[in-house]
């Protein structure tokens, strides 16, 4: 077995030792499934007869799974709606064995709810026709913010590290960012960062881990297959992040690393650029590559242990996490 091989395999190891704080926006996926057999005489759409739901935990809630499913013990700093699907989410992180100590539960707030209705006829592959958002933004009153302090100083303390979950439901507000963040730096804790919408509003982290969409929107500017184009977009964001560190990931093009003062270090896709399907990856990279920096990892081998990652996880459907099992497995098999 290689150095490079060995080295990365003994990462991996190390994740079961791990305590990371996810803060985020967590959000509850629920999905109705039904056969479709004939039109509504009331109006020209399909009747769906409704056979069954699944509820399954996206946003901050994936990627405190993924944590999990690597062997990460995770802490969730989240904030749901004192209602039914606050409870289903509390349910589900329970059921997977995740503390919920840190979940905020917050009146007036309703818990994202993405309800996905698929249909087809019976033995068919369903599909979906309809979805139906539930959602708003979490209030800003003194109290949830120094509830959310509170959680995140603790966390700097106990945790390895912290992942920022930001889907725009405002969990993650600006100011308790910049009050909280030197707490993780004193302690030398990596902060990394995946976000939507608001990409520039959280610079010091430690890494970013934007896809190339979310560059082009931060930035104003169309990337496409422009490899002088990715790299001025890279430095620009680094400058602006006032990071160490930022980790593209560009799809079937595979993820770009830029540091200060060096080269870009492309990585080409792990595995089949016949990908399965997309949703949740970001999470699942974000989460191997924070456990990995939490272990003393060098940038390069969190960006290589990520890129495995997510070459595994795009080829299953929906959003999937990977074990420690899988990851070695496409380390040697990388190699």
């Amino acid at each position: 077995m290689n150095e490079d091989i060995h080295r990365l395999l003994e990462i991996i190891d190390k994740f079961h030792y791990l305590r990371i704080a996810v803060w985020g926006d967590i959000i509850l996926d629920e999905y109705l499934y039904g056969a479709t057999r004939r039109v509504s005489r009331e109006a020209p759409v399909l009747i769906l007869s409704y056979q069954r739901r699944e509820f399954s935990l996206g946003g901050a809630g994936n990627a405190l799974l993924n944590l999990k499913a690597l062997g990460v013990e995770p802490v969730p700093v989240c904030i749901v709606g004192k209602d039914a699907s606050g409870k289903a989410v509390a349910s589900i992180l329970k059921r997977n064995g995740i503390a919920v100590e840190g979940l905020i539960a917050a009146a007036g707030y309703p818990t994202p709810l993405k309800t996905r209705i698929l249909a087809g006829e019976e033995n068919t592959k369903k599909q979906q026709v309809l979805r139906i958002d539930t959602e708003g933004r979490v209030p800003e009153t003194a109290a949830l913010k120094a509830a959310l302090t509170r959680a995140l100083r603790r966390a700097a303390r106990d945790c390895d590290a912290l992942i920022i979950s930001d889907y725009h439901y405002r969990t993650v507000k600006d100011d308790v960012f910049s009050g909280v963040l030197p707490a993780f730096k004193a302690a030398d804790r990596p902060v990394s960062l995946d976000s939507r919408f608001r990409l520039l509003s959280f610079p010091g982290v430690t890494i970013a881990t934007p896809n190339e969409p979310e560059v082009e929107e931060a930035l104003k500017m169309r990337i496409d297959d422009d490899p002088r184009r990715l790299r001025d977009a890279g430095r620009a964001l680094l400058r602006k992040l006032r990071s160490p560190a930022l980790l593209i990931t560009r799809g079937s093009k595979g993820m770009a690393l830029f540091r200060k003062n060096r080269p870009p270090f492309h990585l080409p896709i792990f595995g089949s650029t016949d990908i399965v399907d997309v949703t949740g990856a970001g999470d699942t990279v974000i989460s191997v590559f924070t456990a990995a920096l939490a272990c003393g990892a060098a940038a390069e081998d969190a960006a290589r242990l990520a890129n495995f990652a997510g070459g595994i996880v795009v080829m299953k459907k929906g959003t999937g996490t990977v074990t420690p099992l899988e990851l070695k497995q496409a380390v040697i098999a990388g190699h």
